[in-house]
């Protein structure tokens, strides 16, 4: 669209927040007449209404559910669940729904970067930010987009020229996203997750697999999880597009993988019948546990698929550094490593952290959204030394415990105060031996005790310091 199809469009935005008000802005100074609604009314939406009213946008607080009289457009955050009244509305009106996501792809002009977009219940974040140190490391103008980093919309509308763009996508994202069509796109893996949103696991698969939808040169696929194959055979692809998959063992044709400690591609060879390129090494990855070695493969096969030249690869993993909060070692007291994975809010994402470690100390807890974790515990017991529990759903893992690894020691912490974590670390210290790893893996969300994983996982450091400092 061109920015004179916006003049005088009619335009609700659904949401405030840090989706929201970037559209409304962005529309507004594009010419639209722009309403935002919005279900809260609390003191952080009515200032955030004042700043939008005074550029001249209108804002309906407390009312998320009317669509505005004339509306053309919905353009809605992503988190905004599909059932919402709104929407119904929308449909009934014949009016389309976009997410943010979906006006940054429509914003675009002429010769536009291209986007490499990666989604899967885990490692997005660790393997977009790989993938974008990666292309930096090619010289490419490039940034870390999406649910990170850069904002989408200031990306394609802004002053700064780019080569490419790395772009994490959540499969709420993608719901609302019915244009995208990015050069390639890598599925990391499928695990249950926000399935009170998407209604079923089917439907929440069926989202992610849109990032493959039209794309160009290549759909990456993780080939120890069937799923993500799946979705690529059911994908409408441009001719040509190629399946890519990554597999932590010997790579087949097509495919990027691991052999005697070397990452290599079978792929974008010329003769990947008979022929490898090295890439990098195990110890280029850090941290250099399995599951990160799968996000490295994926954000190598990304940017293959893009022309980058294998050296870059090697240099663009060596330079990167991990976020706060994602298997972060924080520090060893007496001959034991204690680890903050912090963001480990879900099963799949725990157990991945929990086969990089052995013998472990687990700390776990938190509100498990409707999780189960007999299969996280089975595959993880013999590997555990003990457990210690925090948070509202802690008795689920108990229960898993017990039934599973009745041998383990257990730690039950009922309390949800601010000490909590001092306790659950001192606890930790004292079931642990040298040699041992104390891990927090909570495999569930934050909120009940904490505001966000950062700040768990902050707490938990904290309480690692100082009995490192009481140690000494």
């Amino acid at each position: 669209m061109t920015d004179q199809d916006w003049q005088g469009k009619r335009v609700t935005v659904a949401g405030l927040g840090v989706s929201g008000i970037p559209a409304a802005k962005v529309l507004h100074g594009l010419g639209a007449v722009v309403t935002v609604v919005n279900d809260g009314d609390d003191e952080r939406s009515r200032t955030q209404a004042a700043e939008l009213e005074a550029l001249g946008i209108a804002v309906r607080l407390g009312d998320g559910a009317t669509l505005p009289e004339s509306t053309e457009l919905v353009v809605t955050a992503p988190g905004w669940r599909p059932d919402k009244p709104l929407f119904a509305a929308a449909a009934g009106a014949g009016v389309p729904v976009w997410g943010d996501v979906e006006l940054a792809w429509r914003l675009r002009g002429p010769g536009a970067a291209p986007w490499l977009a990666v989604t899967g219940t885990n490692g997005k974040t660790t393997t977009v930010r790989m993938l974008a140190s990666i292309l930096e490391a090619a010289g490419l103008r490039t940034a870390a987009v999406g649910n990170i980093g850069v904002s989408l919309l200031d990306a394609v509308t802004g002053d700064q020229e780019y080569d490419v763009l790395a772009v994490e996508l959540s499969s709420y994202q993608l719901h609302w996203a019915p244009s995208l069509r990015a050069h390639s796109a890598a599925v990391l893996n499928l695990a249950p997750d926000h399935l009170d949103w998407h209604g079923s696991m089917a439907a929440y698969a069926a989202d992610k697999g849109r990032v493959y939808e039209g794309n160009r040169v290549a759909c990456v696929y993780n080939a120890a999880d069937p799923a993500t194959e799946d979705l690529v055979r059911e994908a409408d692809v441009e001719e040509g597009c190629r399946a890519i998959g990554f597999t932590l063992g010997t790579p087949g044709p097509s495919q990027l993988g691991v052999v005697d400690g070397i990452l290599v591609d079978r792929a974008f060879v010329a003769n990947r019948q008979k022929q490898a390129q090295e890439l990098a090494e195990v110890e280029d990855v850090d941290p250099p546990a399995p599951h990160n070695i799968a996000n490295a493969l994926a954000a190598a096969a990304l940017a293959r698929a893009f022309g980058v030249e294998p050296r870059a690869v090697r240099e663009g993993l060596r330079a990167f550094r991990p976020d706060p909060h994602r298997i972060e070692h924080v520090a060893d007291v007496a001959g034991v490593a204690y680890v903050d994975d912090s963001k480990a809010t879900n099963t799949h994402a725990a157990e991945a952290s929990l086969a990089a470690y052995d013998p472990i100390v687990w700390i776990a807890g938190g509100l498990a959204k409707g999780a189960t974790f007999d299969e996280l515990v089975r595959a993880a017991a013999g590997r555990l030394r003990g457990a210690v529990l925090m948070g509202r759903d802690r008795e689920l893992i108990r229960e898993a415990l017990a039934r599973h690894a009745p041998e383990v020691p257990v730690v039950d912490l009922d309390r949800t105060d601010t000490g909590a974590m001092s306790e659950a670390v001192r606890e930790a210290a004292r079931l642990a031996r040298p040699g041992d790893t104390v891990l927090m893996a909570p495999a569930c969300a934050s909120m009940d005790m904490f505001a966000n994983y950062n700040k768990r996982g902050e707490a938990f450091a904290d309480a690692v310091r100082a009995l490192a400092a009481e140690t000494d």
